[in-house]
């Protein structure tokens, strides 16, 4: 009964990013960036950036998934901070979201910026 407990709450709150995730899509994203690198290598580089708890503390949680049209989607608990990656035929284009721009966002940015 535990694990259908889990597994719920997962998927509910997968619901609520993914919601999240389309309002914000629905205008330009806070940044535009390219890469050489393969944008399977930038996601997973995003992603591992991310979770430095040294840098972010207890709210370094960061998750991978398929994006929506190809390449992948980083993104953080509540989808506040998440980047759309995807491989272009220039490069890679990293397609960076934040809900709310302050401190922690300006951080996030700046750790996917190492990716790069």
């Amino acid at each position: 009964m535990r694990i259908v407990m889990a597994v719920m709450v997962a998927v509910l709150l997968a619901g609520c990013a993914s919601s999240a995730m389309d309002d914000a899509r629905t205008r330009a994203p806070n940044k535009t960036l390219t890469s050489a690198k393969a944008d399977q290598l930038v996601a997973q580089c995003v992603q591992f950036a991310w979770q430095d708890e040294a840098v972010f503390g207890v709210d370094a949680a960061a998750y991978l998934q398929p994006g929506q049209a190809g390449g992948y989607t980083v993104y953080t608990r509540s989808a506040e901070v998440f980047a759309d990656i995807k491989a272009e035929a220039s490069g890679t284009t990293v397609h960076y979201y934040a809900i709310k721009d302050g401190y922690v966002s300006k951080r996030r940015l700046a750790a996917l910026a190492t990716c790069l």
